[in-house]
């Protein structure tokens, strides 16, 4: 007996019925100064997309398709917020980001009363301090970076004095103020603090001041747009000090806009540095053969975010049921490129990785004596 023309039309309905699809959500700054990052995540979230469905999984036993829904939060706190809400009238299983803690800790709030996890990059410490149980942050907190790099400046570069620069966003400040207090723990003397922005491109007011100070380097807590104009007007002004900072200066945008001035730079990133290991090399390699660009910093997180996740979704045996993905994710020990993720009570990442790097042509490195 032959099918019939409807009839497998009607099979294939049935079949494509069967199949569950999955939203994520991804939060990030795609457009404006930081959109180099943000692209780095949403490309990351989407290679791990593409292997996923790739694997034909199941939940249940039902076949299961995984997309992603990237929104631009412009890395603005009012939007990262009705993005928030936007993804959540999506119905989207989770969310992957944000990526500046300015956004994530307002946007969290959102999240946290719909019952929606979140696996945000977005580093403050006070993100997980709220007594929320939907959050798992998938990269170090300020305190793990600030604290490295003080840590390193005391023990490896011999720093004596330092000044301290913040934006005055959630992340800058956070990041520098672990730095100051861990670095005066080590003996460094703080010989300054200054304030800017994160839309300035002109420092030449500040450094020249610092100047007069003379310190072996100057902290900055903020972002790359603004630590390469940074950069190169050290270098321009004669400043001997070295730049230091942490994740969101140590970015392959940094070593383009900053050029041979990016050579002071010494930054921490979270993380195993994928260079290291086997499947690290291959994410490098697969990532340049998919965008034609140089990842940036946390695209690797959130390619370990978005596959941690599913791996939880699965577990569950649903991802229509938020608690049971929740108590998945708070229970997980996954290995994945960047490290292995479990978490603490409140959503911490435990044992957190960081990675120190220099910035030698164009690209940051991990550093090595």
């Amino acid at each position: 007996m032959y099918a019939t023309a409807a009839g497998v039309g009607l099979l294939a309905s049935v079949g494509v019925c069967a199949q569950e699809v999955v939203t994520i959500g991804l939060s990030a700054p795609l457009t404006g100064p930081q959109a180099a990052a943000g692209k780095d995540a949403e490309n990351g979230a989407q290679l791990a997309i593409d292997d996923l469905n790739r694997q034909n999984l199941q939940i249940g036993s039902k076949p299961v398709t995984f997309k992603l829904a990237s929104v631009d939060d412009q890395a603005d706190p009012k939007i990262g917020v009705q993005v928030a809400q936007s993804l959540v009238d999506r119905g989207v299983v989770a969310v992957v980001g944000p990526y500046n803690s300015g956004v994530a800790i307002p946007a969290s709030r959102i999240y946290n009363g719909a019952n929606v996890p979140l696996l945000p990059t977005a580093s403050n410490p006070a993100l997980t301090t709220q007594g929320f149980r939907n959050i798992f942050r998938i990269g170090a907190s300020d305190s793990s970076l600030g604290g490295t790099m003080a840590d390193f400046a005391a023990q490896k570069l011999k720093i004596k004095t330092a000044v301290v620069i913040d934006d005055r966003t959630a992340y800058g400040q956070g990041v520098a103020d672990e730095f100051e207090k861990v670095a005066k723990a080590r003996g460094i003397q703080i010989v300054g603090k200054e304030f800017t922005n994160s839309q300035a491109t002109d420092f030449r007011s500040i450094l020249t001041s610092i100047k007069s100070k003379n310190p072996d380097a100057i902290f900055y807590g903020g972002y790359d747009a603004q630590g390469a104009p940074m950069a190169k007007q050290m270098r321009a002004l004669g400043l001997r000090a070295k730049l230091l900072g942490g994740d969101s200066i140590c970015t392959a945008e940094m070593g383009k806009v900053a050029g041979e001035a990016a050579s002071i730079v010494y930054c921490a990133q979270g993380g195993v540095a994928p260079e290291s290991t086997a499947e690290g090399r291959e994410y490098v390699k697969k990532y340049r053969d998919t965008f034609h660009t140089d990842r940036q910093v946390y695209g690797v997180n959130y390619y370990d975010g978005v596959k941690l996740l599913a791996n939880a979704i699965v577990k569950a045996g649903s991802a229509t049921d938020k608690s049971k993905v929740i108590a998945q994710l708070a229970k997980t020990d996954y290995k994945g490129i960047a490290g292995t993720y479990s978490f603490a009570d409140n959503g911490e990442l435990k044992g957190a990785p960081t990675t120190v790097y220099v910035i030698r042509s164009g690209t940051p490195v991990p550093y090595t004596p």
